[in-house]
């Protein structure tokens, strides 16, 4: 009890036993730390508001910033493309599933020569692969991508993609084309927030923007971007909780160098016994007999040099602070890695601190990271382009599709394998696969899809070699299987052939 609290307590007990049990029930009423305005969080005020009011007012600065760390930070850029190795690497291959085999293979190979660049990109620089990478790096900066499909008559197919950056959109309109509809963020909603079109910037030859936007219908968009609350509409950038960090060691990094290049710095400051020559005739002449001019000298090693008569050298040799700066840039990546959902190793490339167990174990937690922005760009990029492409296939008559639109959703199924990762120790991944597949906790499909090949596909190939070793007399079961098998390459016995015994027909 305060002092207050005793002088009530002398003349009113029963008001300051009061007090002091709605003291108690205010303290209870305190659940969480968090949530309390003390000494710790007093400078600490939040509000709640909306996903779009609360990234509107910073999006456009966000990007920026984001955009010159890109630019400017290998710290940033060692992020960015850890997500676009990782999530797109070497591709994806397509592998049709109608009930066809041969419209499968057809499908299959006219989408190889569409992703070619003059066939899928209407600017005709970019392979779908390419524009997939692009893709992937202007979300993790700029926060997401449009994509809009143009049906022209250039290429194989009367469908290509036109990618535009997020800048595109024309803030600026606010009238929606159907009453009841609202325009935000240059985007159309109706009133369950869906998009409905998007108001894209034109601009002239000379670069400057025109007062009318073009309407594109959302049918026509692909808006590749995260969604992380149910009232967000818009993109923010990905890297928008670690950017201040980014800087900070940027920053960190500029002035460690600035420090050591002046740490190596070694300057020679010559001390005179005779002062310079002064005003008059008493002057004395360090010019003269015996006295070494000393101008544009410099060190070199093993110099010897012979100095004037008095003169003294002192050297200034900055020596550099004890403190090590390696510590602390490994402590901000693994801190800046952890923000993006991965692992020091993964960012920094450094494994020198790694063995196999720890190097694995984080190898599977940045998979469930890769993992999620993979099936995102697969769902809402990639499978978006491909069924449009399947029906402008159709509607063009490169595909013979019978009944088509009662069975679109089987002639639209497919799936993408991504090209394989190479293992960290062979000898321990391929002894696991090989007892996961005897055990059962693996299908041979399943094998071959983690190594990028079709289970099909694979089969064949390994008939085809067990085929051709025979027809050549080598046994090549062993080399494929493991399993020593002799090649029956011997000419049928006499007794085989015409005897009357039944074992020697048998095969």
């Amino acid at each position: 009890m305060g002092f207050l609290d005793n002088i009530i307590g002398a003349f009113s007990p029963r008001a300051a036993c009061e007090r002091e049990a709605w003291r108690h029930q205010l303290d209870e009423l305190r659940h969480y730390d968090a949530g309390s305005y003390g000494r710790s969080n007093a400078n600490w005020y939040m509000f709640n508001e909306s996903a779009e009011i609360t990234d509107r007012y910073n999006r456009d600065t966000i990007r920026a910033r984001a955009r010159d760390l890109e630019r400017n930070s290998d710290i940033a850029q060692s992020v960015i493309r850890a997500y676009r190795r990782n999530v797109i690497g070497k591709g994806f291959t397509l592998q049709a599933k109608t009930a066809k085999p041969e419209l499968n293979k057809q499908i299959e190979k006219v989408w190889k020569t569409w992703c070619k660049a003059q066939n899928c990109d209407v600017t005709g620089t970019q392979s779908f692969n390419q524009m997939c990478g692009m893709a992937v790096n202007r979300k993790k900066v700029d926060g997401g991508i449009l994509f809009i499909k143009r049906y022209t008559n250039e290429g194989i197919m009367p469908f290509q993609l036109q990618a535009i950056e997020v800048d595109e959109l024309d803030i600026t309109q606010t009238s929606p084309k159907k009453a009841g509809n609202k325009v935000v963020g240059g985007i159309e909603y109706n009133g369950y927030n869906m998009a409905i079109g998007y108001y894209i910037k034109q601009y002239d030859i000379e670069g400057f923007q025109t007062n009318v936007p073009v309407y594109v219908q959302a049918k026509d968009v692909i808006f590749y971007y995260t969604k992380n609350r149910p009232s967000q509409i818009r993109e923010i950038s990905d890297l928008a909780p670690t950017i201040t960090r980014i800087r900070d060691i940027n920053e960190f990094v500029t002035a460690v160098s600035v420090k050591e290049r002046i740490a190596a710095c070694l300057a020679v400051f010559v001390k005179k016994a005779l002062p310079t020559a002064g005003l008059g005739r008493g002057s004395t002449v360090t010019n003269g007999a015996g006295q070494v001019d000393y101008a544009g000298k410099s060190l070199t090693p093993g110099m010897i040099k012979e100095m004037g008569p008095g003169d003294e050298i002192q050297v200034v040799d900055p020596k550099a602070a004890a403190t090590d700066a390696t510590g602390f840039l490994k402590l901000q990546y693994g801190l800046i890695g952890a923000g993006q959902g991965l692992s020091y190793e993964a960012t920094s490339r450094d494994m020198s601190q790694t063995n196999y167990a720890s190097a694995r174990q984080g190898s599977i937690e940045d998979e469930c990271t890769f993992s999620e922005e993979i099936e995102l760009l697969q769902e809402r990029l990639m499978s978006e382009v491909y069924e449009t492409f399947i029906i402008s296939g159709y509607l063009a008559g490169v595909f013979n599709m019978p009944g088509f639109w009662d069975k679109k959703a089987e002639y639209l199924e497919h799936e993408w394998v991504s090209a394989p990762k190479k293992w960290i120790d062979p000898a321990k991944e391929s002894n696991a696969n090989k007892t996961a597949l005897a055990t059962g906790q693996k299908t041979f499909k399943q094998i071959a899809a983690e190594n990028g090949k079709d289970w099909k596909t694979q089969v064949d190939d390994m008939a085809e070699v067990l085929a051709y070793g025979k027809e050549k007399g080598i046994e090549m079961g062993g080399v494929i299987f493991g399993q020593a098998q002799e090649a029956d390459t011997s000419e049928p016995s006499e007794q085989g052939t015409t005897g009357g015994g039944g074992d020697g027909d048998k095969e």
